[in-house]
């Protein structure tokens, strides 16, 4: 059922806070058509001077638990690498404060989606993660911007190896701001917009690009080549394809190493 022209989200608006819920549990694994919300509601909310920050969150028991794997296949992933980088670039490339609210799982793309955000506010179930080489690929937004969050070494472990972490090692590692009680989550983060709503919005905007300014660019930068990557490299591969089919067909993957 839509609901203020969404079928896959829930959209408000107060204050000078934009919220976006994600609405399609109990996952909310993105497929095209969120996707394609998610940018209209991305360029309505981050268009206006008078947003200081967005929100996103989810309902249900996970925050995100990635990208639709069957948007992976060969046919289909340069328009599913062009929606979701398209939500990318939008967040890397605006002024408001972007706040994600991360409760149960964010894998994958719910990862990506998450750490593309200037501050992650987690509920202490949360857990985070990037295992997409178990499919026979990579993350690219995560290879930009998690060297610059959580230092070289650890990027390379959570992309490389598929590691997933819990909210207490992704806050210590610098991936997660704040670490809440579950129970508490809703409360702590209301407590929070209040602080962010008691602010002056365009010096609030003006503060957070000029601490941003120079890793945005250079991650803008860096996602370019890799996206170039992922799309000519990766997808030549034939355990890239190997991978996606196997997880489809619900059977161990084939590596060919090749």
């Amino acid at each position: 059922m839509s609901v203020n022209g969404y079928e896959f989200l829930r959209v408000s608006t107060a204050e000078g806070i934009a919220t976006v819920a994600l609405n399609r549990p109990p996952l909310n694994i993105l497929h095209s058509p969120m996707m394609a919300e998610l940018d209209r509601a991305l360029e309505a909310i981050l268009a206006s001077a008078d947003t200081a920050a967005l929100v996103i969150r989810a309902e249900g028991k996970a925050f995100c638990a990635g990208v639709d794997v069957a948007e992976h296949t060969v046919e289909r992933v340069g328009e599913m690498i062009r929606l979701f980088h398209g939500l990318f670039r939008k967040l890397a490339a605006c002024d408001a404060l972007t706040i994600a609210v991360v409760q149960g799982a964010a894998l994958g793309g719910g990862c990506e989606l998450a750490c593309s955000c200037d501050i992650v506010l987690a509920a202490d179930s949360a857990r985070f993660g990037q295992p997409e080489v178990q499919v026979g690929a990579f993350p690219p937004v995560a290879a930009c911007v998690l060297p610059h969050q959580v230092g070289l070494r650890k990027a390379v472990e959570l992309t490389a190896l598929g590691t997933t972490i819990d909210a207490a090692e992704a806050r210590r590692i610098g991936l997660v701001s704040q670490v809440f009680a579950a129970a508490e989550l809703n409360e702590r983060v209301e407590q929070y917009l209040e602080q962010v709503g008691r602010l002056s919005r365009p010096v609030l905007r003006m503060a957070k690009r000029a601490t941003t300014l120079a890793a945005r660019e250079q991650i803008l930068a860096q996602l370019e080549r890799v996206e170039r990557m992922y799309l000519t490299e990766l997808m030549s591969l034939a355990d890239a394809h190997e991978g996606v089919q196997a997880f489809l067909h619900k059977r161990p993957p084939a590596w060919k190493h090749a």
